[in-house]
């Protein structure tokens, strides 16, 4: 049959696709590095040191992870291929949707593989943290946020990462003002960053009488969970100011109990960063601290800076001529990012997570010099 002869011959030719993904991962060195890493393991006083065995079980179960995602890979193509071999013999053209459904996924699996291989910044590999923020407008700008704060959700989890809520603050009649998760998975930040800036809402206000067309803008911040020792950045105590709060919004019955919640003022910047859904001050503060350093050492890097005394802080407003993506959902729809020109016209898929298509088309602009300012 000349459907499944068709079929035969894109699996043919995907499988040197794979045997090259396999060399650009580096799947042979990743062996032999979990070997090594498992010898450690199983060496005498390897738990005595629990800061170092931890970096140790992280970094086997990071190499374990992508080393199986390739043999799912490798799996799913021999599967496919089999069912069209069974397909031909049995001239069952029934069995097309199935086959055709495995090629979908085969297809888009190499494509994110092939695009964490250009993932090769110094953070890329870490998980991320993103906050949230309304611009001007009030409980519309607000609702925007909770729109967008759902839409990462639904990213993360579809792509099997884990998010952790860390800060979170309602809006005054509905939305959210702010909040923070954080991202947990290999490659979250290296993903992840390319959704940092401005993001603009064109819509009929739900919040407006009158069926006005509104305009409403949020910002996101992207920053690298770092260890303590990933960075020199040294921060000191008489520049911070540490103010405790009972917590409030969506962590839940046990973060409204004490004042646990915890906000720090970087005095020299003006940066501020809150934690307040671990169950203690001393574990909100501690997440709120890497979160400090993160941020201070992301705006160092990218404004070029000798010392992070030079930082002032980050003044881009939120609103028209900086944001990085437009969502029109009226009178036509429509997500369009302006760095790239990646559009597409399914509104609905992108506020239900469907962001691949603009992550990739950022990282292979990246990759070649092409973003737009």
């Amino acid at each position: 049959m000349l459907e499944l002869e068709e079929r035969a011959l894109t699996l043919r030719n995907l499988k040197p696709e794979l045997d090259d993904l396999a060399a650009a991962l580096g799947i042979e060195a990743m062996k032999r590095e979990v070997a090594e890493l498992e010898q450690k393991a199983a060496q005498p006083g390897f738990w005595d040191d629990t800061e170092n065995s931890q970096k140790v079980l992280k970094r086997t179960g990071t190499l374990k992870g992508s080393l199986e995602e390739y043999e799912n890979l490798t799996v799913l193509w021999d599967d496919a291929m089999t069912m069209v071999e069974m397909a031909e013999e049995e001239e069952d053209a029934s069995m097309i949707p199935e086959i055709d459904e495995m090629m979908h996924r085969l297809t888009s699996g190499i494509e994110t593989e092939r695009l964490s291989t250009l993932l090769s910044g110094e953070y890329d590999s870490k998980d991320a943290i993103l906050t949230f923020h309304a611009g001007a407008g009030g409980t519309e700008a607000q609702d925007w946020v909770e729109m967008l704060y759902r839409m990462y959700n639904h990213w993360a989890e579809a792509h099997g990462y884990k998010v952790t809520l860390l800060d979170y603050l309602d809006g005054d009649e509905a939305g959210i003002k702010s909040a923070s998760i954080q991202v947990e998975g290999h490659n979250a930040y290296g993903f992840l960053k390319s959704e940092a800036g401005i993001h603009r809402l064109v819509r009929v206000s739900p919040f407006d009488a009158s069926g006005r067309r509104q305009t409403s803008f949020a910002s996101l911040e992207v920053m690298p969970v770092m260890e303590e020792l990933d960075t020199a950045i040294e921060i000191r105590p008489e520049d911070l100011q540490v103010d405790f709060y009972r917590a409030s919004g969506a962590g839940g019955q046990k973060v409204n109990k004490t004042s646990s919640a915890v906000r720090i003022t970087h005095l020299p910047t003006g940066i501020v960063v809150s934690c307040q859904v671990e169950r203690s001050q001393y574990q909100n503060k501690d997440v709120a601290m890497r979160m400090l350093k993160a941020k201070l050492l992301q705006i160092k890097e990218r404004e070029h800076l000798d010392k992070i005394e030079d930082i002032r802080g980050d003044q881009k407003a939120i609103g028209w001529g900086s944001q990085i993506r437009s969502y029109v959902f009226m009178p036509y729809t429509m997500v369009k990012d302006h760095r790239t020109g990646f559009e597409t016209g399914n509104v609905n898929a992108v506020m239900d997570g469907d962001l691949d298509g603009f992550i990739n088309a950022y990282l292979k602009a990246l990759a070649h010099g092409e973003l737009k300012e």
